[in-house]
């Protein structure tokens, strides 16, 4: 027999001097003798840098591999298992053992013939392709190779494997085409677990997974790109117990409706477009045990009442839903239940509370004080409640769960305090984003166990003791920021606590100086200490912290006066904003993808080294006071860069024509500068253009027509510049197509106003009734820009801009002639703003069409006739400014025209009638006629937001009216803030900019 002859040889191998010498010679299609085997597999190890292993394999527990040493029995090597007649290497386990690096086709792996289990899943094989060798294991009958870092196309010789019964690709940055699809599908006729989620599968049709074998029990397919229909026959295989197809975005299918006779015990459809009725799969799912519909196309009946029928579920995930009502409580009743994901639906009122009656957890049914434990899911692992509305306090129990290892209950509207928790099983635990106060309480030093911790956002209070963080070795995320009763300051003094922390957010803490605890911090990858009290110069030993792994620094918002030399060379996002920074920039790490130093007291050039930013998309160096050119080097970063931002400072020169080379600017900011020449007509290029803002400069050109082709063109700024001459009709068929904002006051251009132009603005002709309750902001999918707008001097910020905020300012120039009818067709037009103008004629009963509209300047202007009484009807007029004109005839009377006072009309002394002083015919009083219709405390806009102030008038009561309207929208408070100022100030310009983590079962 074959083994018998390998034994024979190793012995007589054995007994030469030079033991396995050059006697015998083998090649990677022989097999070797045992003390080759183990060679061969130290050689293999060995042949890899070794690295940090993925964060999974810290969570659990992977058997180390410290046992593989030569001369000791490589069958007793940690994940090396050894067939017990011949001796031979058949099964190798090298997952998560920190591998780095490619493997190559001659490595000596593929020498162990008899291998018949391969796992060298969770490493880093660096972008290496999968070998084709790994088709030529002729025993192999179960081979993963998952979240390895292998890259390229799937290997077909992978379908020679003929007895391979388990395959795991998934998480790898492969692509599959349809030849070697059909192969695998087709040859691997003995494959009872088939995992390739994360796989590319894009070019290929679900149609090829009709053939898999009967024998099937596991199909993972999510993540895959697959798209069209998946075949039914699929959810009849007789064996099939797991099928997880979501996150298919364009995938769909129908699931049986009747004689489904199924022993699915996991399924998958999350973000398909699967039609769904919950009732009726619920009922045909009888050993279900598994399910997972986060984010779903659900018919019929929606509410999850009959989820008490899921009597065998252990994991259910339901997020991402329009679900309402109370959360179900039959499912927290379940004792079986280990994870639960409600979140991001519209659950209220309080959690049921189940402690009634007990006095603790208890497995024993002796004491008739204990409560049974199905009475709460006693197995719990893991719940998952966040953004929802609920409210109330947390129920006791939850803190009395003894398995329960994340609890997530962030972004509701939970109160009280946060209880002791009992048991030290808890991994992550989100509280953030509610109204909890009180203490932090002391049991937190007890969760050893402890990864994660988010308490910000709260009204927490107290003194933070340090001593609470000296067990947690394991904490790698932390949050506890804007919970302003809370005090650090114990807390930032400790120097020996969270030696291995990677995520730290102190932001909006009262703390005034950097937490010493960082300076043991080597790891740390994420810190955000914004919006504190942190003065002075950075300390150079902070210099050091998190020197190889720090990627993102938030340091916004201190008194910082100098930060010395930036050494992290793995930063990604540095955020110095708003300190009291002196002297000449510092410069940036050069792999920076967000840079902002912007509100400092920055001086000198821009330097020559900032162009080196090669992969920078965000770059603000806004108002401080730099007073060279524009680098024209700049140009070099055309590739990558979307939002560039140098207003408010002393540049001057021209505009470089390099700026838009290759251009991919999405915002565009230089106002408030000392720019002059044209605009480079280059920028028609930056087809991606949203945000064009030159105000406040010196540029001396024509109206620059070139810009109507700019199809994202959303924000337009050249207010208080030297352009000049005629606004003529367009140049192109469908100008400024989405255009909502345009300010072209304080020039000289002269002529009519621009009728054809204003025929064309379709984004302001959209009825804003018609996105009610849809509160878009521009760069929704990529970032939030900002932008300064205008209302007579008056300078207020928009750190969000919403697509139904549309305004015309024409303000201060030379227009003459008559105010076009056509202007009555921008039905979505919040301000319009024609004051200090020639402008003659009669105001166009037109702009009662204007439904929205909120402020009209048509002041000091040589307007006549009497003003239309169909502006009576625009209930949403908050500002009016008729004065210095010519008009006359009586005032209209009602609705928000008797809010007006007499500076909205003053010097038109042919106008009468209330709030003027002289009376019309008749009239016996100027008192204004009652209003039952508008009240002052509960006016109402369609779009969702309340404007409190609105019948105050205007000036200074407006401008905070109109604060709040933009301000506090469909949620009724505050979310960023704003600045408003008088008179001809510069332009401030905010961004605000959100990072959030976010979690997938």
């Amino acid at each position: 027999m074959e083994w018998l002859l390998l034994l024979l040889i190793c012995f007589l191998l054995l007994s030469q001097p030079n033991n396995c010498s050059s006697s015998f010679s083998f090649n990677s299609s022989t097999p070797l003798c045992h003390s080759h085997q183990s060679s061969a597999l130290l050689h293999f190890r060995n042949s890899f840098s070794v690295g940090q292993s993925p964060l999974i394999c810290d969570l659990y527990s992977y058997p180390p591999k410290n046992s593989w040493k030569m001369g000791t029995d490589f069958c007793g090597w940690d994940g090396v298992t050894c067939d017990q007649m011949t001796g031979h290497i058949i099964g190798v386990d090298l997952s998560c053992s920190g591998l780095q690096g490619p493997i190559h086709p001659n490595t000596t792996l593929f020498s162990l013939r008899h291998l018949q289990r391969l796992n060298l899943a969770y490493n880093d094989f660096g972008g290496s392709a999968i070998s084709s060798k790994f088709g030529g294991f002729a025993n192999m009958t179960h081979l993963n190779l998952s979240e390895s870092s292998f890259a390229g196309n799937f290997p077909s010789e992978i379908s020679h494997l003929s007895k391979l019964v388990s395959l795991d690709f998934s998480e790898n940055d492969l692509r599959i085409e349809t030849p070697s699809l059909k192969r695998l599908v087709q040859n691997l006729t003995h494959l009872t677990e088939l995992v390739l989620y994360g796989i590319d599968m894009s070019s290929v049709s679900p149609n090829f997974f009709m053939n898999l074998s009967s024998s099937l029990a596991s199909l993972s397919l999510h993540y895959c790109g697959l798209k069209g229909r998946f075949p039914d026959n699929i959810f009849h295989l007789p064996n099939l117990q797991i099928l997880r197809v979501g996150y298919n975005y364009n995938l769909t299918g129908s699931l049986p409706t009747y004689n489904w006779s199924t022993p699915l015990k996991s399924l998958g459809l999350s973000f398909t477009e699967f039609p769904i009725n919950l009732p009726n799969l619920i009922s045909n799912l009888k050993s279900i045990k598994e399910l997972y519909l986060r984010n779903c196309n659900f018919i019929g009946s929606s509410y999850p009442t009959f989820l008490s029928n899921l009597t065998q579920i252990t994991s259910l995930d339901l997020s991402y839903n329009n679900f309402g009502g109370q959360c179900p409580s039959s499912l927290l009743n379940n004792a079986r239940l280990t994870y639960l994901d409600l979140s991001h639906n519209n659950f209220i009122g309080q959690l049921l509370d189940l402690s009634t009656n007990r006095t603790q957890v208890s497995s024993s049914n002796s004491s008739s004080n204990s409560r049974s434990v199905s009475q709460i899911p006693s197995k719990l692992v893991s719940l998952c409640l966040s953004h929802n509305l609920l409210n109330g306090t947390i129920p006791s129990w939850l803190y009395d769960i003894p398995s329960l290892q994340d609890l997530f209950l962030d972004n509701n509207q939970l109160t009280g305090q946060i209880d002791e928790f009992l048991h030290n099983s808890l991994v992550a635990l989100w509280l953030n984003n509610n109204k909890l106060h009180g203490p932090l309480p002391l049991s937190i030093s007890k969760l050893v166990s402890l990864c994660e911790l988010s308490v910000s956002f709260n009204n927490l209070s107290g003194n933070v003791e340090s001593k609470i963080f000296f067990r947690l070795k394991n904490l790698k995320y932390l949050e506890m920021s804007n919970n302003p009763l809370l005090s650090l300051s114990s807390f930032t003094f400790a120097t020996n606590i969270l030696p291995n922390i990677l995520y730290l957010q102190l932001s909006s803490s009262n703390i005034t100086e950097i937490p010493h605890f960082l300076r043991t911090a080597e790891n740390i990858g994420y810190l955000d200490l914004s919006k504190n009290q942190i003065k002075g110069n950075i300390p150079k030993w902070f210099l050091e912290v998190g020197k190889d792994s720090l990627y993102n620094l938030n340091l916004s918002y201190n008194n910082l006066t100098s930060i010395g030399h930036l050494p992290w060379k793995y930063m990604e996002i540095l955020d110095l904003r708003s300190n009291m920074l002196q002297g000449p920039l510092p410069v940036p790490p050069l792999g920076l993808s967000f840079f902002s130093a912007s509100r400092n007291n920055i001086t000198g050039q821009i330097p020559s080294s900032i162009c080196n930013l090669s992969l920078v998309n965000y770059l603000d160096l806004s108002y401080n006071h730099l007073n060279n050119v524009i680098p024209s080097c700049l140009g070099n970063l055309s590739n990558h860069l979307i939002d560039l931002d140098l207003q408010s400072n002393n540049l001057h020169g021209t505009i470089p024509t390099t700026i838009a080379k290759g251009c991919y600017l999405r915002s565009l900011k230089l106002n408030g500068n000392q720019l002059e020449g044209p605009l480079p007509q280059s920028l028609v290029h930056c087809r991606k253009l949203e945000v064009l803002d030159f105000g406040n400069n010196k540029i001396n050109s024509t109206f620059p027509h070139w810009l109507e082709t700019l199809p994202e063109l959303w924000v337009l700024i050249l207010r208080s510049n030297n352009f000049y001459g005629t606004l003529s009709n367009p140049k192109t068929k469908f100008p400024f197509p989405n255009l909502r904002i345009i300010d072209l006051s304080h020039n000289e251009f002269h002529g009519h106003l621009p009728t054809n132009l204003f025929k064309y603005l379709k984004a302001m002709m959209m009825n804003a009734s018609a996105n009610k309750g849809e509160l878009k902001y521009m760069g929704d999918n990529y970032y939030q820009d900002s932008v300064i707008v205008v209302m007579k001097g008056l300078f207020i910020e928009l750190v969000k801009i919403q697509s139904l905020f549309t305004t015309i300012d024409f303000s201060n120039n030379n227009f003459k002639g008559e105010i076009p009818k056509s202007i009555g067709e921008l039905g979505s037009l919040k301000g319009l703003n024609f004051s200090h103008n020639n402008l003659i004629g009669h105001m166009p009963p037109s702009l009662g069409n204007l439904t929205n509209l909120e402020w009209l300047d048509l002041s000091s202007n040589k307007l006549e006739g009497e003003i239309p009484v169909q502006l009576v009807d625009l209930t949403s007029l908050a500002f009016l400014n008729l004065s210095e004109n010519y008009l006359f005839g009586q005032i209209p009377q009602g609705k928000q025209f008797n809010t007006f006072t007499n500076d909205s009309y003053k010097e038109n002394r042919g106008l009468c009638g209330f709030p003027m002083t002289n009376a019309c015919g008749n009239d016996e009083g100027q008192q204004p006629p009652p209003s039952s219709t508008i009240q002052e405390d509960d006016f109402e806009f369609e779009n969702g937001f309340h404007w409190k102030v609105a019948l105050l008038g205007y000036g200074v009561g407006f401008m905070f009216g109109l604060g709040l309207g933009y301000l506090v929208f469909s949620s009724g408070k505050p979310i960023w803030l704003v600045n408003i100022f008088y008179g001809e100030q510069d332009d401030k310009v905010r961004r605000s900019k959100k990072n959030a983590r976010g979690r997938t079962p």
